[in-house]
């Protein structure tokens, strides 16, 4: 093979040098038919292209090759066999060859039969505020230590290509909703169009065309931010390739060297801190005189604002155990002892769970992402404690139970006597009528008077209560008689004629 540099100093000789032929033989060490070729010819480089390859061991097997590509163009795609299963197969008819002779075999009758299309695509456009895509990634990290697949949300605005990513610990219908809208806070408001590949999460049924039946909590989303929803065509990758060149601009330059993170709002402060620092380093795609966050500051002008956020739960219908906990999500979180063996209604966010009974929210948790874990409020059980004192003795609600100094005082104190778990329980009760912080000033009045007993905190809130509806009413300082009276001596006689004559 003659390289370029042999071809130029060959014409060099010639051409400049006045060289012979034969001396260009003997100085370079090449055939004179070769130095011919290069001087009659007007090319600086010389390829050899392969039109025939030659695939002996094939021989015998192309024909039921054949017939199997055939039988498969007519199958759906999902259902056509590729060229690792057809090799396979052909290795129990006997084949002795080698894969690459099969593949290559394969891609030629393909594209002879026309199978194969070119890879061509159609530039897109978008005007400010029209569209932004939304996309899910998946990235192994190390989260407080532990490794954790962390499922990061992606939305960008096709305008202005600012890309917004957060992390979150799973990508269920909830999550869906948190990260649009924080996507939209951040943003200012939302688009016209939201461009979304079919994931289950919004998509119930894909049918013919562009046609989707869509779930009915994400209709409410894209409602409420006034958003039209568009689902790419299946296995189109480009119909929304901005957002799928943001996953790879996150893990090729956001998170390029660093993989480790305290916590998931850590993660999500600095992807947010990265993107805003790249996007004003970065020029424009198309705007070359702006950088993509001045034309994101133009865009968000354009964007629609919604008065308020989405409320976006999913709901599930539990029932409460006999020990006031509900099952949620491989997890167990406590209601008031009231609500056990009720229906109620959770209602799951990103980070909070919602039990409501009745229309009435009966509490709220911070929500857990583990296994087997059992999240406790113990004032959901103080009521239980009037019938059942002895369940501050080992239950588990109130094993790590931090009280107010004052309270723990008044139950360390109240741990001489053998009843203690009986009067601290009344204590405890007296908490949701009279509140946390009045409890705890009397118990620190009972600790300074030295007399440490449920009767008696119980006098200095009962005595503190009168003290308030007594200050309550109002006296003025000067009466004014409207009737001024009459002095009449005559009525003591006629009462006394009164009192002889019942005599």
């Amino acid at each position: 093979m003659l390289t370029v540099e042999t071809i130029r100093k060959i014409k060099l000789a010639h051409g400049r040098d006045g060289k012979t032929i034969g001396q260009i033989v003997k100085d370079f060490h090449l055939s004179r038919n070769t130095v011919r070729k290069v001087l009659r010819s007007d090319a600086t480089r010389f390829e050899y292209h392969r039109t025939v390859q030659p695939m002996p061991r094939m021989e015998g097997f192309t024909g039921w090759i054949v017939e199997q590509l055939e039988h498969d163009s007519r199958q759906p795609k999902k259902y056509r066999r590729t060229a690792k299963v057809l090799y396979e197969q052909l290795q129990g008819r006997g084949y002795e060859g080698g894969y690459d002779a099969v593949r290559r075999f394969m891609r030629r009758w393909r594209e002879e039969a026309g199978l194969k299309a070119p890879d061509a695509y159609v530039p897109l456009e978008f005007a400010p505020g029209q569209a932004y895509q939304f996309d899910w990634s998946h990235e192994q990290l190390e989260i407080g230590g532990l490794p954790m697949a962390v499922k990061v949300s992606h939305m960008r605005l096709c305008h202005s290509r600012f890309p917004f990513c957060q992390g979150f610990p799973r990508e269920t219908m909830e999550m869906v909703f948190e990260a649009h809208n924080r996507g939209f806070d951040f943003f200012g408001g939302a688009c016209g169009r939201g461009i979304y590949d079919n994931m289950t999460t919004a998509v119930s049924k894909v049918l013919r065309g562009k046609l989707r039946e869509l779930n009915p909590r994400f209709e409410e989303l894209c409602a409420h931010y006034l958003v039209e929803p568009i689902m790419c065509t299946p296995a189109a990758g480009w119909e929304k390739g901005q957002v799928e060149n943001s996953v790879g601009l996150m893990r090729k330059r956001f998170l390029a060297g660093r993989t480790k993170f305290a916590s998931i709002e850590e993660l999500n402060e600095y992807l947010l801190e990265r993107a805003v620092g790249w996007a004003k380093s970065q020029q424009h795609p198309e705007l070359r005189d702006k950088t993509v966050w001045e034309v994101f500051e133009a865009e968000r002008e354009m964007l629609i604002r919604p008065p308020k956020d989405f409320d976006g739960y999913r709901l599930e219908h539990c029932r409460v155990s006999s020990t006031c906990l509900v099952h949620f999500d491989r997890n167990r979180y406590s209601v008031p002892c009231e609500a056990a063996g009720k229906v109620v209604q959770v209602k799951a966010y990103a980070g909070r769970l919602k039990v409501v009974e009745g229309g009435r929210l009966i509490a709220e948790h911070k929500r857990e992402f583990g296994r087997d874990k059992t999240v406790y409020d113990p004032w959901h059980y103080v009521p239980l404690l009037d019938r059942k004192p002895g369940a501050l003795r080992n239950g588990a609600p109130f094993t790590s139970w931090a009280l107010p100094e004052a309270i723990e005082r008044v139950r360390e104190v109240l741990r001489r006597y053998d009843d203690w778990d009986r009067q601290f329980a009344g204590i405890l009760t007296a908490v949701p009528s009279h509140g946390l912080d009045v409890v705890a000033e009397a118990c620190r009045m009972a600790l300074s008077q030295r007399t440490v007993s449920k009767d008696a905190v119980l006098s200095i809130l009962n005595r503190q209560q009168d003290d308030e509806l007594a200050s309550e009413v109002s006296i003025p300082s000067r009466l004014e008689l409207g009737c001024m009276p009459v002095a009449d001596c005559a009525r003591y006689d006629r009462l006394l004629r009164g009192a002889y004559a019942a005599q």
